[in-house]
């Protein structure tokens, strides 16, 4: 910790005048797909463009949504594009600034062995969700697959029931459940929602379209920092993040942040679409569209509302200049 506590010191030398006070509230506790924001914090990358960042952690009594249309929070992290389309639907006044995951990170889990390794396998099956996931991507499943409600089990956030049973499929996060059920000597079948076709972004940093007005340097400065902490993670050395996260979720260990880094970088969770030629944090209107048209047609938004209003790709950095 020595070092990350040297490099915001040295950070807030080099700002020299008083940093702008930020809170930031995401999605969960911290973990490793939350890596390049703590990241950019411990490297001083947020102070280095005069902000003063706090990160607060997310959790499963915590809405940072709720938060950030309340004004408690400045900036809040979506899991999911729904989130941005129903601040639109709702008439609140916030927007997306920036898509972190090209691909939501979220999977169905199945045994090996059981014949339910592919999404059409799993169609009449019982699969355990939240109920947030319900109101989520499983309409994607049910339009896409003809999944029904019926198959639906509570799912609790815990591992147990598919520990006991070989028959349970149930939702997860690629970094996570995956890895705590390898721990337990099974090799899962993990199926990526995004594999699937599922166009929804991840990781969506949000605000509010107050301070885009009043503070758009801010909004800028707090964007372009995040998406540098996320290079760094991802390609560097992430040992001064994982430093901060384990400092703020004593439960993360260094083989579970590996493990969840490392399967970013392998499913393109972060670079692949259209960051590849865009960059980190890339958001692409046709996507949006085709998201919105997708999820309207199952009745979650009405047909003529203006998801354009939902995000806005203003306070993007330039595109990387192509190798040579």
């Amino acid at each position: 910790m020595r070092v990350v506590i040297i490099a915001l010191f040295l950070a807030s030398l080099a700002t020299g005048a008083r940093a702008a006070d930020i809170t930031f509230g995401t999605d969960w506790r911290a973990q490793a797909e939350h890596g390049g924001f703590y990241q950019a914090l411990a490297k001083g990358f947020y102070a280095e463009r005069g902000l003063n960042v706090k990160i607060r952690q997310g959790g499963p009594q915590i809405n940072h949504a709720q938060l950030l249309a309340a004004g408690k929070v400045d900036f809040s992290l979506s899991s999911n594009s729904f989130i941005a389309l129903n601040y639109v639907r709702e008439n609140i006044p916030m927007v997306a600034v920036a898509a972190i995951f090209q691909k939501d990170p979220s999977v169905l889990i199945a045994h090996p062995g059981r014949g339910n390794d592919s999404f059409a396998a799993l169609k009449d099956k019982p699969i355990y969700i939240g109920a947030d996931t319900r109101i989520g991507w499983w309409l994607f499943l049910k339009s896409k697959f003809g999944y029904s409600n019926k198959q639906i089990r509570p799912y609790t956030f815990s591992i147990s029931p598919f520990l006991v049973s070989r028959s349970v499929i149930q939702q997860g996060y690629l970094g996570s459940e995956p890895f705590l059920i390898e721990k337990q000597g099974i090799k899962p079948v993990v199926m990526l929602i995004a594999d699937a076709g599922y166009q929804g972004y991840g990781a969506l940093l949000q605000t509010s379209r107050k301070l885009t007005r009043t503070k758009p340097d801010v909004v800028r400065a707090f964007v372009v920092a995040s998406i540098r902490g996320w290079q760094d993670y991802l390609t560097g050395d992430p040992m001064a993040g994982n430093g901060l996260i384990k400092l703020n979720n004593p439960e993360m260990t260094d083989a579970l942040l590996a493990y969840g880094r490392a399967k970013m970088n392998e499913h393109g969770i972060v670079t692949s679409g259209d960051a590849v030629t865009q960059g980190i944090g890339a958001m692409d209107e046709k996507r949006w569209q085709d998201f919105y048209t997708q999820m309207s047609a199952q009745g979650v938004y009405p047909e003529k509302m203006d998801w354009r209003e939902g995000f806005t790709t203003e306070f993007l950095p330039p595109p990387p200049k192509p190798a040579k």
